[in-house]
């Protein structure tokens, strides 16, 4: 064989493996939306499924979600409280789309209007909110970006508080995922808003009582989140599911769907992509909570190593039955010094298989390491020096 066809022959191989590789990972079915995204919570916010998650769309409804958020963290913070009520404004009265028809004879609970926005996607609801904790609509839009900016939404810009079209109003797949995750994380005792199947306040008209997320009614292990729909936006839904696993307890998963053709399209297309997830993927358990993944040497502390590791189990979303080929490598600074805080986040921990990355998680210390004695840090000092 000469050496260019050994070479060629070399070039084949390569690319086969090379291949071979990327077929390891199951490949998602093919999903009617403009974008589309399926995370799993439960290992870390691993993603599973993904298509043009960073182009910038149009969020319709799914605006209500961060509103939500705010009036969550104003009732945490006793700024209002669910049984106090809230005026009608005329500005929230005069509200295209959805609504709960709510009018300006009315004073109506915080939670009746938060059952209003979330279940009837009323825009009314959402409205009397936003003044109710804002003060105006303006000044809670800005409270809106100004929250967005602080959990990263690098790609999110908010115009209005219901998600009606508005040049600036955007968003993007990743940051509502963060969005809605954060809700589940931060607020878990609000979350059962979001399973409710019918809501209509007293006095007004029945026709607009059911819960537009459809998958509440046909899978019982859905229990979240919203619904959105503009003539831009196309037909989205940011459904969330929590299904039982064996060693793991509950997995849950958020899948998000944008720009489907219809009702009927966001919810097929959203059970799809969560029975996929839930079917092509196991959870595996790599540490329990607070079980230090590594231990690695501390220099000029009163301890001679630091424990890593998280405060949750640290799991992560693999192809069934590829448990025993997962691969993990601790990135981290090297050498570590003390002191180092406990909560401190000091390195990263990643999963892979057969070359591909599956999580990067990152690794907190679990004790603070305080610094030695004067004597304690020169003898480490010298010892550093020399290693």
């Amino acid at each position: 064989m000469t050496r260019f066809a050994r070479a060629l022959a070399a070039l084949f191989f390569a690319a086969a493996a090379l291949a071979a590789t990327a077929q390891t990972l199951p490949q998602p079915p093919d999903i009617a939306a403009r974008a589309y995204m399926l995370v799993d919570v439960t290992a870390g916010g691993q993603i599973l499924a993904a298509k043009d998650i960073d182009e910038p769309v149009e969020p319709a409804s799914l605006t209500k979600l961060m509103t939500a958020y705010l009036v969550f963290d104003a009732l945490r913070a006793r700024k209002v409280t669910l049984e106090q009520r809230l005026p009608v404004s005329e500005r929230a009265w005069k509200m295209p789309g959805s609504r709960m028809f709510i009018d300006p004879k009315m004073q109506v609970p915080v939670e009746d209007l938060l059952k209003g926005m979330i279940v009837q996607s009323g825009n009314d609801a959402t409205v009397a909110l936003a003044e109710g904790v804002g003060g105006t609509v303006e000044n809670f839009v800005r409270l809106m970006n100004e929250q967005a900016k602080a959990m990263g939404l690098k790609n999110t810009g908010f115009t209005n508080p219901e998600g009606l079209t508005e040049a600036g109003h955007t968003t993007t797949a990743r940051d509502l995922a963060t969005l809605s995750t954060r809700l589940l994380q931060d607020f878990p005792e609000y979350m059962h808003y979001y399973s409710i199947k019918k809501y209509r306040y007293p006095g007004t008209p029945a026709s607009n009582e059911n819960n537009r997320n459809w998958l509440l009614q046909r899978d019982p292990t859905v229990d979240g989140f919203k619904t959105g729909h503009t003539k831009a936006a196309g037909y989205c839904l940011v459904a969330t599911a929590k299904r039982d696993f064996p060693g793991l307890g509950g997995r849950r998963l958020i899948s998000i769907v944008l720009g489907a053709d219809s009702e009927s399209a966001r919810a097929n297309e959203s059970q799809k992509l969560l029975n996929w997830g839930y079917t092509a993927y196991e959870g595996v358990k790599l540490f329990d909570a607070n079980e230090p993944a590594a231990s690695p040497r501390i220099w000029k502390g009163a301890s001679n190593t630091l424990k890593l590791g998280r405060t949750q189990p640290i799991i992560v979303a693999a192809p069934h039955g590829s448990a025993s080929n997962l691969k993990t490598e601790i990135a981290r600074p090297d050498p570590l010094v003390a002191p180092i805080a406990q909560g401190q986040a000091i390195a990263t921990l990643k999963v892979s298989l057969d070359g591909q990355t599956l999580s990067e998680q990152p690794l907190i210390a679990l004790e603070a390491v305080p610094e030695a004695g004067w004597l304690g840090r020169m003898w480490d000092g010298m010892r550093l020096w020399l290693h």
